[in-house]
């Protein structure tokens, strides 16, 4: 029977019943993968524009690496990790990795400093040139 005054049916009430409220989905763009993680590390620590062809790529990544692993290192491991397809990786590999990348960061700013310095120079070379013609007439 329902009562007079009220649209609900008897038994019912705003509370859910023994339902937990669904949890919000944990974002995936957050979380890296040690795989991609990898992957990136590898190409930022070895840049193909730096070595030209992939295989000087792999073969300078298995150089560097040999020094610092246990294991061997192969050119079939570097390349799986550039391409990432490797299934796992090891913590020895990421740190060696990560190694890599500081090595290429330290490479790269020697280079950049090489440059500037030479830029330096031959705005100085140009900047006396015209002050001696100015001087001249």
């Amino acid at each position: 029977m329902i009562a007079q005054g009220t649209d609900k049916m008897l038994g019912s009430h705003d509370k859910d019943l023994g339902f937990k409220p669904k949890r919000q989905k944990q974002s995936r763009g957050k979380v890296m993968s040690a795989v991609f993680e990898a992957r990136s590390l590898f190409r930022d620590a070895f840049p193909q524009e730096r070595y030209g062809k992939l295989e000087n790529v792999f073969y300078e990544a298995r150089r560097f690496m040999n020094k610092l692993l246990e294991k061997d290192f192969t050119l079939r491991r570097a390349r799986s990790i550039w391409e990432g397809t490797v299934r796992r990786i090891d913590s020895e590999e990421m740190d060696a990795l990560r190694l890599a990348v500081i090595e290429e960061s330290r490479r790269e700013k020697e280079e950049l400093r090489a440059r500037l310095d030479a830029l330096d120079e031959k705005l100085a070379a140009y900047e006396a040139a015209s002050h001696r013609e100015t001087m001249a007439s």
